[in-house]
């Protein structure tokens, strides 16, 4: 487990109203205070020194961590920060978007005396995957991903990986009249980083193509809950640069159902498949084959999950973990062959 903690204070004195109604401003100049910590929680280094841990993969897990240091990051680029209504309407009283590229930044807000649940978000501003919306009202404003684009005549949506780590904190706060106060927000990472670390065994092909899925789409902010769609879509891997002949394939993305969520939607004593790695290889002779790599092992916040395996003679994936299900499919069509179980 990492800690990186920097921290952003905000400084918040004083009142100011339109309509010169002093009536609910703080009085004897009492000072408000917010504190923001990014907290990333990862098992990324153990991940690393565990699952890549021979002299060729060593210079891969260098690449990775290299690959993934905008989205495993104590570092917060920009912040957007809502302070919400409590009671009835739930509509957003403050707004707050500001760039601070540093660990920690001074400025001044100004609140009026009242309670308001706070929602923060870190790192949205440079996602092109992931947007804030419908952040008008509290119980509505969430991270939403890109819909994706199809092709192909396929029904499946395919996604860009995210391109930074996001994080996000909700504080319910009463700011009282005459009292200094110091509120501590602690902002968790939202989306997580799959990898698959390939040996060819000289097989030769033309290309590889590598997809996730089995992921939530959206996250909703006020309860801190994943929303995952009926299809899920494929969440296009990167191919990270390696300086040997080991293949690198990197996803990054919002995690997937936990055991409990979907064995909910499985027959009794069966061990859930909770998301997947798709495999598409095409040969010299432009044949493709299709391996579906299933993961029984939750991918949450936070958290790398790296599958590591090898190619066959027919260009199929062999993955090293017993534990991880494989399915192939020689001389794939691309029609309506997709039908997901997640």
């Amino acid at each position: 487990m990492m800690w990186l903690l920097p921290s952003a204070l905000w400084l918040m004195a004083g009142c100011s109203v339109i309509d010169d109604d002093l009536s609910n401003c703080p009085t004897d100049e009492a000072q408000y205070q917010m504190e923001y910590e990014l907290k990333l929680v990862t098992n990324m280094t153990t991940e690393l020194q565990t699952q890549l841990t021979t002299i060729t993969e060593l210079s891969v897990a260098s690449a990775l961590e290299t690959h993934l240091e905008n989205i495993f990051s104590d570092f917060a680029h920009d912040v957007n920060l809502s302070f919400y209504d409590t009671e009835t309407t739930k509509e957003r009283l403050e707004h707050r978007v500001d760039i601070i590229n540093t660990n920690q930044t001074t400025y001044d807000l100004t609140l009026p005396m009242r309670k308001y649940l706070h929602l923060a978000v870190a790192n949205i501003a440079q996602n092109h995957v992931v947007e804030l919306v419908k952040d008008d009202h509290s119980p509505t404003s969430m991270l939403q991903q890109a819909e994706g684009t199809v092709s192909d005549g396929s029904p499946v949506r395919i996604v860009d990986s995210h391109t930074t780590g996001l994080f996000t904190a909700r504080q319910a706060m009463e700011v009282l009249e005459g009292v200094d106060q110091t509120f501590n927000v602690r902002l968790y990472m939202a989306n997580c980083a799959a990898t698959l670390v390939l040996d060819p065994k000289g097989q030769t092909y033309k290309d590889i193509k590598v997809y996730g899925t089995g992921f939530a789409n959206e996250f909703h902010i006020s309860d801190s809950t994943y929303v995952y769609p009926t299809t899920s879509p494929l969440i296009r891997a990167d191919k990270v640069a390696t300086s040997n002949d080991l293949l690198c394939y990197c996803t990054v993305n919002f995690p997937s159902r936990d055991a409990i969520l979907a064995s909910a939607q499985r027959r009794a004593g069966e061990k859930p498949s909770l998301w997947q790695l798709k495999v598409y290889l095409t040969k010299m002779d432009d044949s493709v084959t299709e391996t579906v790599l299933e993961i029984t092992e939750p991918l949450k916040a936070g958290d790398l999950k790296i599958i590591k395996g090898s190619l066959d003679d027919e260009g199929a994936v062999r993955p090293y973990d017993s534990t991880v299900g494989v399915s192939v499919t020689l001389d794939w069509n691309k029609g309506g062959t997709y039908d997901p179980e997640l």
